[in-house]
């Protein structure tokens, strides 16, 4: 038996998938969460196999969501599933530990297919973004500069993206101002911006916030 925790804030989604899975004899839905830090909670308890994690969540991204969970069970497999295209996010989270991603337009199927897969300890591609990654390493990594970004980078840019303030961050991820203020200088580095406002720009016009 698999069992399986789904993150998403939408009540909606976490009733139907959980539904859906009920007809799966290999499925068994052990716990449910509407918020990141929900998640790490059920993460701290145990007793799951898998975890199914949207990116949109009300507390924390699902970026800083997924390092949380990888931080403390690096072992756990987290299945990306979002209404954001692969293109936006697919290739940095796999970087950082997702065993795999599907947009919310999947079919059906696909999902519980990508279930089995990562639970047995082993990444899920679709074929689009395996197709992504080859054409990726061909072009000699010609890839979006966000998907340059590191983990932490990648978490302090979308804060920033979302207009949230360098103090308020450094509250909010335990870090220095200091810390926080060279996170922020290496982003705008790597994406060749000067200010705040591009960074909001960039994101937006990337798909990265809505």
């Amino acid at each position: 038996m698999i069992r399986i925790a789904i993150i998403d804030d939408h009540a909606i989604v976490r009733a139907g998938l959980r539904q859906f899975f009920a007809d799966q004899a290999d499925f068994s839905v052990v716990a449910e969460a509407a918020s990141g830090r929900e998640a790490i909670e059920i993460v701290r308890r145990g007793d799951v196999d898998v975890i199914v994690l949207d990116i949109a969540l009300p507390d924390q991204s699902g970026v800083e969501t997924l390092a949380a969970i990888k931080a403390r069970a690096p072992d756990l497999p987290v299945l990306i599933f979002t209404g954001y295209p692969e293109a936006h996010y697919a290739v940095s989270l796999l970087r950082q530990g997702a065993s795999g991603y599907l947009n919310k337009d999947c079919d059906p199927e696909e999902i519980v297919k990508a279930i089995r897969i990562v639970s047995r300890g082993r990444k899920y591609l679709t074929e689009s973004l395996a197709d992504r990654l080859a054409n990726g390493l061909r072009e000699g990594g010609n890839t979006p500069p966000h998907e340059q970004l590191s983990e932490r980078e990648l978490q302090v840019f979308l804060r920033l993206a979302k207009g949230e303030t360098v103090s308020h961050m450094a509250n909010g991820m335990s870090l220095s101002v200091k810390t926080i203020s060279t996170y922020r200088s290496r982003v705008l580095e790597k994406l060749a911006l000067v200010s705040n406002s591009e960074l909001t720009y960039y994101a937006l016009k990337n798909g990265l916030i809505l």
